[in-house]
């Protein structure tokens, strides 16, 4: 069966196109290159022996998405990655968030919903839950006002499709991630974000390595054990892993609805400061850090309660933060020699 990945170049639609490849799937990669790189390939074909096929196409051209499914017309499933991701960057450029989260979802399920059926994962993410009012987060937490425009275009994404798939033959399967970190064990792919990097964990790998001079950590008074943001970091290979988990689920009929909703965790919280102290304990070395003011848009805690996809997906995070941590830290020190 041939899946289409979009963004399947990025970090973690790399490492779901592999374990797809190497769960037997026929794969093809749809990316416009904005935050990857056609090298990502080679990385790709390294680890599975296998070169999926690659459109390079902006979904944001109707007409080009048209005219990937006239040619495409075998494709059993879809992966939805593609998408600008960094909660920062949404608060100061909104509408690059809404056309490019929003509308590129619409123009894909405008061509699916014309299949006599449709498999659809989509890549969502904790930020919906906003300042969840419990922790650990369920799947049925209230759903609060979005802190972000990237929360909300996550947000308006899993009521676009939920809509859609009320009155077509799409069927569903909705995963709200929490922190994706790490890389793949071979440091053949990896986190590779072009620019200053938004999230955590490339910055400190970056810092370790000395590209950057110190690493900012946004707030230092959150009414937390040690004063910052604790989040639940999970490693991206078995991230990728439940979506190979989640699309089989569909492709066999086995979901129960035609929207199911995942929670992908691995149910521990973890401080800014842990995951440093983390890094220095796998690398041996001190990072330079500083407390820094708060940044708009982040809640103070989020991590997930996982009952849900260990029982109903079968599906349980194996690895440690430490593990993840020198994971991301190998593939820095390779991607830098």
């Amino acid at each position: 069966m041939k899946i289409l990945v979009t963004g399947g170049l990025g970090f973690i639609g790399s490492h779901t196109v592999v374990e797809l490849q190497n769960q037997g799937f026929d794969v093809v990669i749809i990316d416009d290159l904005s935050n990857s790189s056609e090298d990502v390939l080679k990385g790709i074909t390294a680890i599975t022996n296998k070169t999926p096929e690659f459109e390079k196409l902006d979904l944001r051209e109707k007409a080009k998405v048209q005219e990937f499914f006239k040619k495409h017309q075998d494709i059993s499933g879809v992966i939805h990655f593609a998408a600008s991701k960094a909660v920062g960057e949404s608060v100061g450029n909104p509408l690059l968030y809404y056309e490019n989260n929003i509308n590129t979802l619409v123009y894909l399920l405008q061509e699916l919903q014309q299949k006599s059926e449709a498999s659809f994962i989509f890549s969502s993410s904790c930020t919906v839950y906003g300042q969840a009012e419990v922790m650990p987060i369920t799947e049925n937490a209230s759903i609060q006002t979005a802190m972000s425009p990237y929360g909300n275009t996550k947000q308006i994404g899993e009521e676009i499709i939920t809509d859609t798939a009320k009155v077509t033959n799409i069927n569903a399967i909705l995963l709200r991630y929490f922190n994706p970190i790490g890389a793949h064990p071979s440091a053949e792919i990896g986190e590779l974000p072009l620019g200053v990097p938004q999230n955590l964990v490339p910055f400190i790998t970056q810092t370790g390595f000395g590209l950057r001079q110190e690493l900012s950590v946004f707030g230092g008074d959150y009414p937390t054990p040690d004063g910052t943001c604790i989040r639940d970091y999970i490693h991206v290979v078995d991230l990728a892993k439940a979506h190979v988990i989640a699309m089989q689920r569909l492709l066999e009929k086995k979901n129960l609805e035609k929207i199911e909703i995942f929670n992908l965790g691995t149910g521990t919280g973890s401080s800014v400061l842990e995951v440093i102290h983390s890094f220095e304990k796998v690398s041996g070395q001190k990072l330079p850090y500083k407390i820094v003011p708060r940044r708009e848009g982040d809640v103070i805690s989020a991590y997930a309660n996982t009952d849900k996809a260990n029982n109903v997906l079968g599906w349980t995070a194996q690895s440690t933060l430490d593990q993840a941590i020198e994971s991301a830290w190998k593939w820095e020190q390779k991607v830098r020699s």
